[in-house]
């Protein structure tokens, strides 16, 4: 016998089954974002934070309501928001676990990397995701296919949500905004943590803090900022660049910069014992020049954003908390962005950057137009492209083959840019022969190919430093590491200091060996380009005579991070020679990346 439901009462069902789904897929998202722990995801939910939680949901229910009337089926809708809210907890999870932050909105844009993607989840997550999403989208076809059989009333219905989701939608993408509702909402009792988004993702829940890095200005406006200051400072320092210029007239060298993916000395860290010396040929290079010690902002990962202030001189830690990613979601939008490029190019250089991956990573292509570079090589334009063994990355010694050829031709001054990946993750399985061995907490298998890995890394810098002393023109190296591999054990992290943590190996080396032997215990990334300028004798602008000053009183630091007094401090403390300086940078760096750009129409960037 056939029951025969109610139709009122059907429709109360499929309401109350999709606040279930809705209320699951949050308590989901904070399973993930608490390390699987459902202790933590429950007492975040029906405890700790019950109305950001169900805030949280609401914001879900938005999105759940616009994929169901596009579908038009509550069904389909509830499949296709099931697998997506599974992918992107998923995806929180394994970017918590290698880099200890969460997802941002704008790793979003990285969801077309396939061969990254697949590279570091693996063969089989990445397969199932593939299936999943393929399934949803044929679920959402065919949905929407059917759907044209519905009723006016229906179709009216449908179309209602439609628009009350969309609005919806696009009023929460407004979260930053200082009326917004649901921000006021949050705001009641939301705890913000803009130095530390872990922290922030744990206080205000997955959905809290991701709405918090929607998009925002890239900095706050400085209360003394106008055109006249702006011309006060530029003519300031553009005054002590011209004194300090004033004998400089050596012939122009090279200059290679070597951004070396996740090179760093393991030994360094407290609970580790490494058996033998992977980093030895780096040493035996880095002890007879200039070299130290690198501050990254990142653990484990944020290659690009360590890039863009070696290139820029502009400091991450002056940015707003949410400019997670300012390679993607400020540079493209402008149309001048002085850098080193810029300024090497004005003396004459010709600029190449080589990346043995993908151009669309972070939106280098675009990027690198903005900056001015003339070439971008990747691993579809480069000559050399031979890899390690079962490493699935184009390596070190033939990126340097392909740097060489470039500086072969001396009849004008190379600036070279070089982003290398063979050090990128996932390590396991990457060699059969493993000549280091470590012992520790943790995955000691991904660690002894992480040392096999940085030892070949090392070796063939030393073959390139060597290989640069038989060309005609003179050549400056900096190289450094971007960040600390994500491979430590919660244990390992917990024994080391944070500063520890975000300290990489750098070194700047003169072919012709004329830079003394100097050990530095840190510097920033943003102090590479002066630097380099300046230990080689040649001309700088007034932008970087501003940064060798500041240098002096602030050898290096981010936010949270200040290395004052050769030690550590968490909060920046200033004397009024430091201050002027500090705020003269800041005032810069705003009116490049959100101000008027003044300082374009004076020589302070040479």
């Amino acid at each position: 016998m056939k029951i025969k439901i109610h139709p009122y009462l059907k429709v109360g069902l499929k309401g109350i089954a999709s606040l279930l789904l809705i209320v699951f897929s949050n308590l989901y998202l904070q399973w993930c974002q608490n390390n699987l722990s459902v202790d933590l995801a429950l007492k975040f939910a029906f405890s700790w934070h019950t109305e950001k939680f169900f805030l949280a949901c609401l914001v879900l229910l938005l999105f759940y309501g616009l994929l169901a009337s596009i579908a038009g089926s509550i069904g389909a809708g509830a499949l296709f928001y099931s697998i997506v809210i599974g992918i992107l907890g998923y995806a929180n999870y394994l970017k918590m676990a290698y880099r200890q932050e969460p997802i941002y909105p704008d790793d979003l844009k990285m969801v077309t990397q396939f061969d990254l993607l697949h590279t570091m989840i693996g063969t089989g997550p990445f397969v199932l995701a593939i299936l999943c999403i393929l399934v949803a989208l044929a679920a959402i076809i065919w949905s929407i296919y059917r759907s044209r059989k519905l009723s006016k009333q229906q179709q009216l219905l449908r179309g209602m949500i439609l628009l009350v989701c969309t609005a919806g939608l696009v009023y929460v993408s407004h979260f930053n905004d200082s009326n917004n509702l649901l921000r006021k909402a949050y705001n009641r009792t939301a705890l913000w943590i803009p130095y530390s988004q872990k922290m922030n993702y744990y206080n205000t829940g997955f959905i809290g803090g991701f709405l918090f890095n929607l998009r925002v200005d890239a900095m706050e406006k400085p209360a003394d900022y106008s055109e006249a200051k702006m011309k006060e400072i530029a003519k300031k320092y553009t005054e002590k660049a011209a004194e300090i210029n004033k004998d400089r007239d050596q012939e122009a060298p090279n200059i290679v910069y070597v951004m070396s993916e996740s090179f760093s000395d393991p030994s360094h860290l407290k609970g580790l014992t490494i058996t033998g010396d992977p980093l030895k040929d780096y040493y035996a290079v880095a002890d007879q020049t200039i070299s130290g010690k690198m501050l990254s902002q990142n653990y484990g990962g944020g290659t690009a954003n360590i890039e863009f202030e070696a290139l820029t001189s502009f400091s991450m830690g002056l940015l707003n908390p949410q400019m997670t990613t300012p390679y993607t979601m400020l540079v493209p939008k402008l149309s001048q962005l002085p850098s080193v490029v810029s300024y090497l190019q004005k003396q004459g250089y010709d600029a190449t950057a080589i990346h043995p991956y993908d151009t669309s990573m972070y939106k280098r292509k675009d990027v690198y137009n903005v900056m001015g570079f003339q070439t971008f090589l990747d691993q579809d334009t480069m000559t050399y492209t031979d890899k390690i063994e079962n490493n699935p990355y184009i390596s070190d010694a033939s990126a340097y083959k392909e740097v060489l050829s470039l500086l072969a031709d001396d009849q004008k001054p190379q600036f070279v840019h070089l982003v290398t990946m063979q050090t990128h993750m996932p390590y396991e399985g990457k060699y059969t022969t493993l000549n280091y061995q470590a012992s520790g907490d943790g995955n000691m298998t991904a660690l002894e190919n992480y040392l096999q890995d940085v030892s070949y890394s090392s070796t063939a810098l030393k073959n390139f430093i060597q290989q640069l002393k038989q060309l005609n023109r003179r050549t400056l190296v900096v190289f450094w590491g971007d960040h600390l591999p994500g491979i430590y054990s919660d244990a390992i992290k917990e024994q080391n200091e944070t500063a520890t943590l975000h300290e990489t190996q750098f070194l700047m080396v003169d072919s012709e060996g004329t830079f003394s032997n100097e050990t530095v215990p840190v510097t920033s990334p943003f102090y590479f380009a002066p630097n380099v300028l300046n230990e080689s004798q040649q001309p700088i602008n007034g932008f970087y005579a501003l940064l060798l000053a500041l240098q002096e009183k602030l050898p290096a630091f981010e936010n949270g991070q200040y290395y004052q007094g050769e030690q550590w401090r968490s909060e920046l403390s200033l004397d009024a020679e430091s201050k002027e300086l500090y705020e003269a940078y800041q005032l810069i760096q705003y009116d490049i990346l959100q101000g008027k750009q003044y300082s374009l129409q004076t020589d302070l960037f040479g």
